[in-house]
């Protein structure tokens, strides 16, 4: 018999094509979810039978009561090597194996240079004016030659956004609490203590892993600190920024925008305050959501599940 599994929150119902998934034909029965299955009583109701399950990113949470309730769970697959979403401790107890899969490129990288783009030129806004019959602009944008360009964070994704940073010619400043003079040497990047951070951004852009000492580390305080004509570019995770001063901020000016790929709650509640501003730039996640990142997802999905089949489970997170 052929044993059940389910691919969550695929949005853009491509898992199937984006992948060989002959190599498990007949082994296993699919269900694909393209809607987001909502709370934790959903998720439990929609996955029972279910032995093998393949979350999209963080998408859908498992926590350890979801993991408990779902008793003939024998396969959890994350698309990526890290989810904060699940919990292992509680997967261990249970005896259910998760798995882990490549991923490609930098993606999220070129998400934080489109939100800065659009910020200092306006892009989104004169498109839908021209599309409308405009004749001309109205907006005076920016050049990034010469600003400063303010990381939050010197790991691959801020290191990327550092080189691309510098292709612009801009002035690149770095801040993390780990980071060191000689790492923001070897990129080229001058490294600042952290109200320094803030206080000389044009445009902090925000590369963290979010954890609980990274958690609301950007806070009313830093805000504070920061110009009234600078920009704050958070593609992330929503809660690394804390979103009630962020939204004061805005509301009042303090700083001239954002840019925002990811926010505390996913997908963003239809009457939430930030989708009323006129000077916040949104995007519903796009960060990782490029082709040939699902192509090394999906593909790594389907070898954990042949590696699990066959009894040799591959990339497995503990």
């Amino acid at each position: 018999m052929a044993v059940r599994c389910a691919i969550l929150d695929d949005y853009q119902n491509v898992a199937l094509t984006m992948a060989d998934w002959s190599k498990v034909k007949g082994d296993v029965a699919i269900k694909v979810f393209n809607e987001h299955l909502g709370s934790a009583d959903k998720v439990v109701e929609a996955l029972k039978g279910f032995a093998i399950v393949c979350a999209m990113r963080e998408r859908t949470a498992f926590p350890r009561a979801v993991i408990e309730a779902l008793p003939e769970l024998k396969l959890l697959i994350t698309t990526g090597m890290r989810n904060a979403s699940i919990e292992l401790e509680a997967a261990q107890a249970r005896n259910v194996v998760v798995c882990g899969t490549p991923s490609f490129g930098n993606a999220t990288a070129a998400i934080a240079t489109g939100l800065m783009l659009d910020l200092a030129r306006h892009i989104c806004y004169e498109h839908v004016r021209l599309k409308a019959g405009a004749p001309w602009q109205t907006t005076l944008g920016l050049d990034l030659e010469g600003m400063t360009l303010a990381l939050l964070g010197l790991g691959r994704l801020g290191t990327r956004m550092a080189e691309i940073g510098q292709a612009f010619r801009m002035n690149v400043i770095a801040w993390s609490q780990n980071l060191t003079p000689e790492r923001c040497q070897e990129v080229g990047v001058e490294a600042v203590s952290r109200d320094e951070l803030f206080r000389r951004a044009d445009f902090l852009s925000i590369h963290l892993q979010l954890s609980p000492r990274t958690r609301s580390l950007v806070g009313a305080r830093e805000l504070g600190l920061m110009k009234g004509s600078a920009y704050l570019i958070n593609t992330s995770r929503g809660p690394i920024v804390e979103e009630a001063a962020l939204i004061a901020a805005l509301r009042e000016k303090r700083i001239a925008g954002a840019g925002l790929d990811v926010f505390d709650i996913e997908p963003l509640p239809v009457e939430h305050p930030l989708r009323a501003l006129d000077n916040v730039v949104l995007t519903p996640h796009l960060g990782y959501v490029v082709e040939q990142n699902y192509r090394a997802f999906f593909g790594g999905t389907v070898d954990a599940i042949r590696g699990f089949l066959d009894g040799k489970p591959v990339r497995v997170l503990t």
